[in-house]
């Protein structure tokens, strides 16, 4: 084999990536947007040492799970990369990747359950950010895959359907008043990101206006336009990243007309969300998450919960209406102040939330004689700190349940606290239906 060859195999897997797995003479090619137990002929673009490349030519034998995509924009977006899967499939494949990371990573005999799926996995995104750009006129979209080259885009099947006419909106009145738009090439130019909000249960909408500079001089009358149009947008803030960054929120932001939250609410809690507040963007999922999450906890009266990695506190107020009391830490000290308001909204006297390391946090709890019987983590993508993993395992709590956005990291911390947990179970949970990521919810228990 060599590059460019035009060769034909069987897709007999998946990549994490959600790419098919072809095997030549043993030789593994990922090839993008295809399906399992597909024959399909492709060219070889790309030979690694462990691994090739290949480009889909044509489809010799289509399977039953492969479904036209009705995104428009499908064959240009780097976003929902497997909507020409059925959904059912999508769900298989996630699940058997956790599946796949369990047997390869830990070793262990863990039961994996039923993936927890959606009704109807379209328009589901509460929060859109938007990069924006000048091409022939000003464009807001999304990245085409592995660049930062705006795909022009007026509607998205993933984000809520308010949100399009927004962007189309918003994307009318940049070009009306003509706002400098930032160019990331020459760090030049003021406006680089647009971010829009909206709660589920609550018809209230934020949108972000995401500059280089303090000053845009025509937001205040964009502004008023937009509230003048849109009567559920009741909060437009803007947010200064001065940065020469990919990330795309800055440290300072201010109201520009209307409140500085918005609100949404979770079951019965009701949440107060700011532009920079960490929130689950699937507002359905993320219920069924958290009653998943709560059973794993098996609170009884009089139980004490640690929420570590607390973040806004949506997760411990959850479980505050079940325990004695509820102990949140989170680095953060803005989403600290967050939960703490948040708790006051739902008048529940019975949390504690306190800014810092979780892991000196909860030691110095432990001193003040605070001894959990559950602790709750829901760590970033990396994972857990391997110093908070040595915590927990010196507090010794009778259960963990541990929610995690990346299952790679979650089997590394697992084969940490194996030495004294039973990992009892693993839900994955499809937060992100059309795209390959999975989240996961593990319970585990104290040995002996």
């Amino acid at each position: 084999m060599k590059k460019n060859d035009i060769l034909t195999g069987t897709v007999i897997d998946y990549t994490h990536e959600g790419n098919g797995v072809v095997k030549i003479e043993g030789y593994p090619i990922f090839i993008p947007k295809t399906v399992k137990d597909e024959t399909v002929t492709f060219k070889l673009i790309k030979q690694n040492k462990g691994f090739g490349i290949g480009k889909v030519m044509s489809i010799e034998t289509e399977s039953p799970d492969r479904v036209v995509p009705p995104c428009i924009y499908y064959q240009q977006c780097g976003g929902c990369n497997i909507q020409h899967l059925r959904y059912s499939a999508q769900l298989t494949m996630k699940e058997n990747q956790v599946k796949n990371l369990v047997h390869k990573m830990t070793k262990l005999n863990i039961p994996v359950r039923d993936i927890i799926g959606m009704d109807n996995p379209w328009r589901y995104r509460n929060k859109s950010q938007l990069p924006v750009q000048y091409q022939d006129g000003i464009v807001t979209g999304f990245y085409r895959p592995r660049s930062h080259d705006i795909v022009p885009i007026e509607e998205c099947l993933i984000q809520k359907e308010s949100h399009d006419e927004l962007m189309n909106t918003i994307r009318q009145l940049l070009t009306k008043y003509n706002v400098s738009i930032y160019d990331e090439r020459k760090h030049r130019g003021n406006l680089r990101h647009i971010v829009l909000r909206s709660g589920t249960k609550v018809n209230e909408t934020m949108v972000v206006f995401v500059t280089k500079s303090k000053q845009l001089p025509e937001l205040e009358q964009i502004a008023d336009e937009l509230m003048t149009r849109f009567p559920d947008v009741t909060s437009i803030r803007q947010n200064i990243n001065s940065e020469k960054t990919n990330v795309i929120l800055g440290r300072q932001s201010k109201t520009i007309r209307g409140n500085d939250f918005i609100h949404d609410q979770l079951d019965t809690l009701t949440f107060e969300i700011s532009d920079m507040s960490f929130y689950q963007v699937n507002h359905e999922q993320t219920e069924k998450l958290y009653r998943k999450a709560l059973r794993y906890a098996e609170l009884e009266e009089k139980q004490n919960v640690i929420d570590a990695y607390c973040g806004i506190g949506t997760i411990g107020l959850f479980m505050a209406t079940h325990a004695e009391r509820v102990y949140g830490v989170e680095i953060v000290e803005k989403a600290i102040k967050d939960a703490k308001r948040n708790a006051a909204l739902n008048h529940l006297s019975n949390t504690h939330f306190e800014a810092g390391k979780a892991e000196d946090v909860i030691l110095k709890w432990r001193e003040d004689g605070i001894r959990p019987d559950v602790v709750m983590v829901d760590p970033p993508r990396k994972g857990c700190d391997s110093v908070f993993v040595e915590t927990l395992l010196e507090l010794e709590p009778n259960r963990i349940v541990y929610v995690s956005c990346n299952p790679s990291t979650l089997m590394r911390d697992i084969q940490l606290l194996e030495e004294k947990y039973h990992i009892d179970e693993i839900t994955p949970v499809d937060m992100f239906p059309q795209t390959t990521h999975v989240e996961a919810v593990c319970k585990m228990t104290l040995k002996g």
